[in-house]
This record gives structure tokens, sequence and C-alpha cells, in this order.
């Protein structure tokens, strides 16, 4: 079964490099995790005043509650790799529950 995913960028035009950055690492986690059912990724630009302001929301649909993540960097490649990290953190502690049970 495929992930389905979707990607979205507020208030930002697209952008290619992290759009591609975080397929690629979802995809490496879909090959990890093959009960993940869909992936919804959105960026968004925020006025920050700590020189930030490029969020990565990270929503992932799977067997149970669903798995959120979201970081705040200087660029949406490095949001997109800290949400992910955290992401996969939590599928990990999932799989450990659904293995003791």
């Amino acid at each position: 079964m495929t992930m389905k995913t979707n990607i979205q960028f507020v208030h930002s035009d697209t952008k290619i490099s992290a759009e591609q950055l975080v397929q690629r690492k979802l995809d490496k986690l879909e090959n990890k995790f093959d009960w993940i059912i869909s992936a919804d990724v959105m960026f968004k630009e925020e006025k920050s005043t700590n020189g930030k302001g490029k969020v990565c929301a990270i929503e992932l649909s799977l067997p149970g509650p669903k798995i959120h993540a979201s970081s705040n960097e200087d660029s949406f490649e490095a949001a997109a790799a800290e949400s992910v990290k955290d992401i996969e953190k939590q599928l990990k502690k999932r799989k450990a529950e659904m293995q003791s049970h």
C-alpha cells in the first residue's frame, strides 16, 4: 500500500527543494513503517520576531490516533528535517507499543 502524501504551502510560494526533501524523508519512513496510511504536510511562513518563521507541520494518519509534529526554523528545509525527526521518534514509540500488545 502506498502512502498518500499531501503537501501544501500557506502564505508562501512553493519551494521545490523543501517539498522534495520532505517527500524523500517521508518515503524512507514509509519503508520502515508500512502501516502509515497518509501524510499531510503544511509549510507556512509566519511573521516572527526571533528570526525564524518558516514552519513545517506534519500529520500522519495510521491505525490508532494520528501523529503530529511541527517545527519553526529559519528555512523550510530545516523545519521539515526537524518535524520528520520528531515524527520518526513518535512512530518508533507507537511501533513498540503495538509489539507489546
